[in-house]
């Protein structure tokens, strides 16, 4: 565990996370999340929670302050073993030892009064010892329940990625099982995760959407809209940025793609129209403006929750989404914006077509993204934290 500075006392936090009781009403509260080497919408979540518990002590396999812009600098109590720079940098390549990191990362402070896991699998199996133990999850850990996703894994041949893998999916589906079954209260970031807590877990969850602040995320009264088409988020290859590629590589109609990621090249080389162009390492109020500018955001992927559709939403942009995962709960179909059945670019093209002839409104946007605001995720986070830490 690296010893990191504390902001909330001014003193370095010591390798066996001791410094600085971390209180609210009384309570030690701790949060651990899986890792902080990449900056998206469970990052956004995390930002909330510490808002809400200032004094929380943070643990978290990886840290990384230049990649998460600095935003947490300071509030890192204490990482794991595996807190190296090659691992920042290539951490789906060591996704068999997640589980061994999070082991190893424990406290010598007596238990916890309340401990909240913001996590996609490792989170909630950090070893950090606490009374009650609120989960909120983005998803069940994806390596394990959904072997797809070890496509990510930077092994070849496939063949041979496939025959190591398969085994390795069979002890972390164990692993994520068995962290789960110690965990009081699981939350979901959509329906669609609930669905799979229960199918995997054997366990309820109810849903409180991610935040979005709207202080930040909201349109201006003069803004126009322009005549581009946008994409953003992390260019990771389950996001089918290459589906809205190849289907504005056939359109001709302009595409901005905002993000950075390990498919940023391949990307770029798929991308053969003159229309559709890149750009990175926007500020917020940047994309702020991206969104309200854009006619519409493209979103062809099945997402857990999907906190950039909600965020274009809260600007006043309409979405046209896929319609599985948390798009079809983000988007009101006709309404906020259209859903499109098959991840293909001639249904994308068509979604296209058919959303040119509609007309939106953007007050109609606007109230839509109110139920995702970060007063309602905080009202009902402390609803669920009083009531399950009252039987503690």
């Amino acid at each position: 565990m690296n010893p990191v500075r504390s902001r909330a006392h001014g003193k370095a936090a010591s390798p066996s996370g001791t410094a600085g009781a971390a209180t609210s009403n009384g309570m030690k509260v701790a949060i651990l999340h899986d890792y902080l080497n990449q900056y998206g919408g469970a990052e956004r979540v995390l930002e909330a929670l510490l808002e809400m518990y200032p004094e929380a002590d943070l643990y978290t396999l990886l840290y990384d302050a230049k990649r998460t812009r600095g935003i947490f600098e300071g509030r890192v109590t204490g990482t794991s073993v595996m807190d190296r720079p090659l691992v920042r940098r290539r951490h789906r390549a060591f996704i068999p030892f997640m589980p061994l990191a999070a082991a190893t990362l424990t406290s010598a402070r007596n238990p916890y009064d309340l401990i909240i896991s913001s996590s996609a699998g490792y989170g909630k199996g950090i070893a950090i010892a606490g009374k009650v133990h609120v989960s909120y999850c983005h998803s069940p850990l994806r390596y394990a329940w959904e072997f797809d996703y070890l496509k990510s894994v930077p092994f070849s041949p496939w063949p041979l990625r496939e025959a190591i893998l398969k085994p390795i999916a069979r002890a972390l589906k164990r692993w994520d099982k068995n962290t789960a079954d110690r965990v009081n209260v699981f939350l979901a970031n959509s329906h669609f995760i609930a669905g799979k807590v229960d199918a995997y877990y054997g366990r309820e969850a109810e849903v409180i959407y991610p935040p979005v602040d709207t202080s930040v995320w909201k349109p201006h009264a003069r803004e126009k809209r322009k005549d581009y088409y946008l994409m953003t988020g992390r260019l990771l290859y389950y996001k089918r940025f290459d589906l809205g590629i190849q289907a504005f590589n056939a359109f001709g109609k302009p595409l901005v793609i905002v993000g950075a990621g390990p498919e940023e090249q391949k990307l770029k080389k798929l991308a053969t129209s003159p229309h559709i162009t890149f750009r990175r390492d926007l500020s917020d109020e940047e994309l702020r403006a991206t969104y309200a500018g854009a006619k519409a955001l493209i979103f062809p992927q099945v997402e857990d929750f999907g906190l950039v559709a909600a965020e274009a939403q809260a600007c006043g942009t309409p979405v046209i989404a896929y319609g599985k995962g948390g798009g079809a709960e983000i988007v009101v179909d006709g309404v906020t914006g259209i859903h499109f059945e098959e991840q293909t670019p001639e249904a994308l093209i068509d979604a296209v077509n058919r959303f040119e002839t509609m007309k939106f409104d953007r007050r109609a946007i606007v109230k839509n993204a109110k139920r995702f605001s970060k007063a309602t995720f905080v009202k009902d986070m402390r609803r669920v934290i009083a009531r399950a830490t009252s039987f503690a």
